[in-house]
C-alpha cells in the first residue's frame, strides 16, 4: 500500500511540474453533485480463537476476496486557487455489503469427552455495509475541460454481526485515490477514479450464551475500487 501511495504522489507531482497548457480553474469551481457506479474489491482476513473442547483453543484463519458492483452519490465544492489549481472538498456515500463467516467445528457447548450440549453451533459473521467518505482532493487543471486530482479521505463503514458475540465499533480508515474530471460547458462532468481504503481492524468476543466469552473473532478489511461518476456543476 505504501508503494501505491508513493506512486500516486510521484505521478501527480510530475504532471504538476510539466504542465504547460493554458487552463482555467473557474470552469471546475463551485458546488456539484454526482451519481457513481463502482467496482469494489474487498479483501478481508479474519482470525477466530475458539475453545470447542473446553480448554484447548483453536486458531482458525479465514480470508475473503469479493468483487461487487456498488452504486452511490457524492456532493462537493471545488475552490479555485489560481488559474491552474483548485482544492475539491467532497463527501460520498456507497451502498454495498460483504460478509465474512466463522463456524466452530463442534457445538459451542461441547465437552472434553466428546459429548455435546443442546447449544447450537457457534456460527459468527461480520457484515460490512454503507460506506461513507469525507475527502479533500488537490486538483491540477490540465485544460479548460480536463483536470487531474489526488485524493485523501476519511472513510467509515457500518458493521453488523450475526451470532452470540459482541458488536464491534464501526469501521474507520483512510482512502487514497487518483482520478480525472472532464467538464462540459453545460456543467455536466464525468469523473473517473481509482483508489483503495485501508480500514482499522475489528474484533469481538462471545457473550456466553451459545459462544464462550473467551472465544474471540477479528478481521482486517481492505477495499480497492474503480469508479465512474456522472454529475453536474452548478
Amino acid at each position: 500500500m505504501n508503494k501505491l501511495k508513493v506512486m500516486l504522489c510521484a505521478v501527480f507531482t510530475l504532471l504538476l511540474v510539466n504542465t504547460t497548457a493554458q487552463a482555467d480553474a473557474s470552469n471546475f469551481a463551485g458546488p456539484y453533485v454526482g451519481v457513481s457506479a463502482s467496482g469494489y474489491g474487498l479483501q478481508m482476513d479474519g482470525t477466530a480463537s475458539t475453545s470447542p473442547t473446553n480448554g484447548t483453543f483453536e486458531i482458525d484463519k479465514v480470508s475473503l476476496g469479493q468483487v461487487a458492483p456498488v452504486t452511490g452519490f457524492e456532493v462537493g465544492y471545488a475552490l479555485p486557487l489560481g488559474s491552474d489549481f483548485l482544492v475539491d472538498i467532497g463527501a460520498s456515500y456507497y451502498q454495498g455489503s460483504a460478509k465474512l463467516d466463522f463456524t466452530n467445528d463442534v457445538p459451542a457447548g461441547g465437552t472434553s469427552d466428546g459429548e455435546s450440549s443442546a447449544k447450537p453451533l457457534g456460527e459468527v459473521s461480520f457484515s460490512i455495509d454503507d460506506l461513507t467518505t469525507i475527502s479533500i482532493a488537490p486538483t491540477l487543471v490540465l485544460s479548460d475541460t480536463s483536470s487531474l486530482y489526488l485524493k485523501v479521505g476519511l472513510s467509515e463503514a457500518d458493521i453488523a454481526v450475526t451470532g452470540d458475540v459482541t458488536t464491534p465499533a464501526n469501521l474507520s480508515g483512510t482512502t487514497w485515490a487518483m482520478g480525472t474530471r472532464t467538464v462540459l460547458d453545460s456543467g455536466i462532468f464525468v469523473k473517473t477514479e481509482a483508489g483503495f481504503t485501508d480500514y482499522n481492524g475489528i474484533s469481538s468476543h462471545g457473550k456466553g450464551t451459545n459462544i464462550d466469552t473467551a472465544n474471540t473473532y477479528s478481521a482486517e478489511p481492505t477495499i480497492a475500487y474503480g469508479s465512474v461518476t456522472l454529475g453536474f456543476r452548478f
